[in-house]
């Protein structure tokens, strides 16, 4: 995957998030890891804020699906701030899928890509090899 200089990377799942920014250039992706944010996961999809049951997410799950959205709402915040000028997002399948409903129009645009796999935990050297990869 070809990623600019100061790129930001955003690798999640329902639980963390770390953000890194591309302090090489596109060909040789150097990655630097960036503060943690503030994510306010407080925000429960609508349509799940039902008892558990066979047709409802499970707490942990509510859980997981009100940080992807929380995380979504922070990345759309820094891009529209132009704190963020190119993104590439790195998540677990079900993270990506809701973070995707949240995705601000600016966010899009600025989206170079996405990567469907949970690499939260890995090392830098994994993460890189993924974008290498991609």
């Amino acid at each position: 995957m070809h990623l600019p200089e100061n790129t930001v990377i955003a690798v999640a799942d329902g639980e963390k998030l770390s953000l890194f920014q591309n302090e090489g250039d596109a060909s040789n992706v150097k990655l630097r890891a960036l503060p943690e944010s503030e994510i306010d996961s407080s925000k429960i999809p609508s349509g799940s804020r039902h008892s558990s049951s066979a047709a409802n997410p499970d707490d942990s799950q509510q859980n997981e699906d009100g940080f992807g959205k929380g995380v979504a709402d922070m990345l759309n915040k820094q891009v529209l701030d132009g704190k963020i000028k190119s993104l590439v997002i790195v998540a677990a399948p079900r993270t990506l899928g809701e973070l995707r409903k949240g995705y601000h129009k600016s966010l899009s645009d600025v989206l170079l890509g996405e990567i469907d796999k949970d690499l939260t935990g890995h090392s830098i050297q994994d993460i890189e090899k993924a974008l290498a990869a991609a």
